[in-house]
């Protein structure tokens, strides 16, 4: 015990000593982030509309920075780690009364989406003279949860020449695509009429990434935004079956690229890997506390205006990492892909919904 306490207590101290320069490395973006929130946050609260909208465009005005040494590790610190740190305190908000409120639907809309979706991507691919392995890693990417879905995916594929680029593509292509989702759907929702209730199912189950659906949820109304969260923890979850599914079938066939344990989890990770991210077992702990009310009274405003405000700076972050110019880069045919498995989701979750409304 005397040898290893010490070796601990060092440790521990050089951790300590490094925050320093953590911090410097940063800071400077996480500064430009935050006085990027603060103005959009006043432009909203003196001329109306929705603070996250005005944080994204306004950032997408500062991409530049996204690129400059100084800026980009903070930027990119705002756009990942405040973001999750932002969802996972949405769970102070959300209890189990809320979530039997939602009914079966979600539950079923999820699993037939997801699934649907990757058949569809590996249907259109050959039709658009692309191969059938880029239409599983886009469909997988458009269904479940957009970038991490399309590594994790990408881990498990045969390693052919065109793989690096596909995968490429397909990371720049769905956030750049959940970007315009974000700032678009929130008006078919305003178009349809539909209710809080519907328009986070409908948001959650159709965007591509954790942010974006965040975002458009909470441009609906904070209701709206929770559904929205909840239903894209669910489509998250999907994750591990799917890719250990597309690594069993790639198995089958003698083209494994990584073993199923590892394809269960995410590239790089061992079988021991986590299939969830941590922020969105975080987010569902503190929906099971806040159930049980365990979470005092006075500590709940708190936490709901940290997570505001984490939202807030990541979507200016995330605005400040969007450029336009990438996607006329990407070539018409792949582009057609990813966008049109986009819109095949939002009119499956739809029908589906719309079914909904129809029988009840």
């Amino acid at each position: 015990m005397a040898n290893t306490e010490p070796g601990a207590m060092r440790q521990h101290m050089a951790w300590i000593t490094r925050l320093p320069a953590e911090a410097r490395r940063i800071g400077p973006g996480l500064a430009l982030s935050g006085i990027i929130a603060m103005a959009a946050t006043f432009i909203s609260d003196h001329h109306g509309g929705p603070t996250l909208l005005y944080a994204l465009l306004v950032g997408m005005a500062f991409n530049f920075t996204s690129k400059e040494p100084r800026y980009a590790p903070g930027i990119a610190f705002a756009s990942r780690t405040v973001l999750r740190i932002g969802v996972a305190l949405l769970g102070a908000r959300i209890s189990a009364g809320q979530i039997a409120e939602l009914g079966i639907t979600p539950v079923l809309l999820v699993p037939i989406a997801v699934f649907t979706t990757i058949a569809f991507g590996w249907w259109l691919a050959p039709r658009l003279g692309l191969s059938q392995q880029q239409g599983v890693l886009t469909g997988g990417s458009v269904a479940i949860c957009g970038a991490s879905a399309a590594l994790a995916i990408s881990a498990v594929l045969p390693q052919t020449k065109e793989h690096e680029r596909d995968t490429l593509f397909t990371v720049i292509s769905v956030t750049i695509l959940s970007t315009v989702a974000m700032i678009f759907y929130p008006t078919i929702v305003n178009t349809l009429g539909m209710d809080d209730r519907a328009a986070g199912i409908m948001l959650g189950g159709t965007i591509h990434d954790v942010a974006q659906v965040v975002g458009a949820g909470h441009m609906i109304s904070d209701e709206a935004g929770l559904v929205a969260t909840y239903v894209k923890l669910l489509r998250v979850a999907m994750l591990m079956p799917v890719v250990t599914g597309i690594a069993w079938i790639i198995a089958k066939r003698g083209f494994l690229a990584l073993s199923v344990a590892e394809a269960a989890g995410a590239p790089g990770a061992g079988a021991k890997g986590p299939v969830l991210p941590l922020f969105l077992v975080a987010f569902a702990v503190l929906a099971v506390i806040n159930s049980l009310g365990l979470i005092p009274e006075f500590a709940v405003a708190p936490i709901i205006d940290s997570s505001r405000w984490c939202l807030v700076v990541a979507i200016a972050a995330l605005g400040m990492k969007t450029s336009l110019q990438d996607l006329s880069k990407l070539g018409w045919r792949p582009l057609a892909l990813v966008v049109t498995e986009s819109l095949f989701i939002l009119v499956m979750v739809l029908v589906i919904l719309g079914l909904e409304t129809w029988l009840a």
